[in-house]
């Protein structure tokens, strides 16, 4: 009979047990490409959910003019040869107009939150103050949103990058004497704004540890006093404006110290006389009269003197940055 011609084949094994192999194995693909995507466009905002800024390492009271008293810019960094940067004058006049008062903006807090670990990460490798770095890093390109901070070069066509190096000066430029300080901290799992090639001005973590390396290299440490105002001093140019952005700088730095990290907040006026009376002043009384003493000497000097170029003194050494590192 038909049915028993046919009783020696095999059954058809079940398609139960590869159907729940299969979907178990696509669960877990798509479980693991959403792991990816989500990761891919998160870890590219923010490290955390509630990122916080690096602990205050201590509170600095308000300068009074008596803190500057005794010291002086050679004593700072002892032996070491400080690391001078030259604006021009076009850079000069233009960010004396861009140093003023009014730096309020709206920088949302997950975009700062991806700066917090490198802010720690140089201040634990090159033991200065992450305020002051924080400091510098908004009077230089607004904590990185300034237009252009990622691409080309400034308007004088110098300098670039979160932290504005100099990359024209010479004959080792700014940006070379500082470039591998990057070497020295772990860099973050993720940040913003990552480059494919180290190191590179326009990296944050490359950036931002350059500047905290060159801070050290010219006197900086935890303190936010005189030694810190004449780094930052250092980092701009010894010239009127640099006096006006030292002042800013440490004004800002003390005030967070003060009242807490405050991403969106200016600069409280008083805050910036105090540290103009007490460490400002006395520099920007020095250089007038070093000009006006200048001035006279070109007015006795013969006309063929007067070619002469007039620009700030600058000192630098690769050997000064390596000592920095500390």
């Amino acid at each position: 009979m038909p049915e028993h011609h046919h009783a020696h084949v095999p059954s058809p094994p079940s398609e139960l047990r590869a159907w729940l192999l299969a979907a178990a194995l696509g669960a877990l693909g798509a479980g693991v490409l959403l792991a990816v995507l989500l990761g891919a466009f998160s870890s590219a905002r923010a490290p955390a959910e509630h990122a916080a800024p690096p602990a205050v390492v201590l509170v600095e009271t308000t300068p009074s003019p008596s803190a500057a008293a005794g010291a002086s810019a050679p004593a700072r960094g002892g032996a070491r040869a400080a690391i001078v940067d030259r604006p021009s004058l076009a850079q000069q006049r233009a960010d004396a107009a861009r140093f003023q008062f009014a730096t309020q903006s709206q920088i949302s807090r997950r975009w700062m939150e991806g700066f917090y670990p490198i802010y720690a990460t140089a201040e634990r490798t090159f033991g200065v103050n992450w305020l002051l770095i924080a400091s510098i890093h908004r009077q230089e390109s607004a904590f990185s949103t300034a237009r252009g901070t990622y691409h080309g070069l400034n308007f004088a066509h110098c300098c670039g990058g979160p932290m504005q190096f100099n990359v024209r000066n010479g004959p080792l430029t700014t940006w070379q004497l500082v470039s591998s300080s990057y070497i020295y901290g772990r860099r973050p799992y993720y940040y913003d704004n990552r480059t494919a090639h180290h190191p590179s001005i326009y990296d944050d973590f490359d950036s931002i540890m350059a500047a905290a390396h060159l801070l050290s290299a010219d006197g900086a440490e935890y303190p936010l006093d005189f030694s810190a105002w004449y780094a930052a001093y250092d980092y701009y140019g010894h010239d009127a404006t640099g006096v006006t952005y030292a002042d800013q700088v440490l004004a800002r730095a003390i005030g967070w110290s003060q009242r807490g990290f405050c991403i969106n907040c200016g600069i409280e006026v008083r805050l910036v006389e105090a540290v103009h009376a007490a460490y400002g002043a006395p520099v920007l009384a020095a250089l007038e009269a070093a000009e006006h003493a200048g001035a006279k000497r070109r007015a006795r000097a013969p006309a063929h003197a007067h070619a002469r170029t007039h620009a700030p003194a600058r000192s630098s050494s690769v050997d000064a940055v390596a000592r920095g590192a500390r």
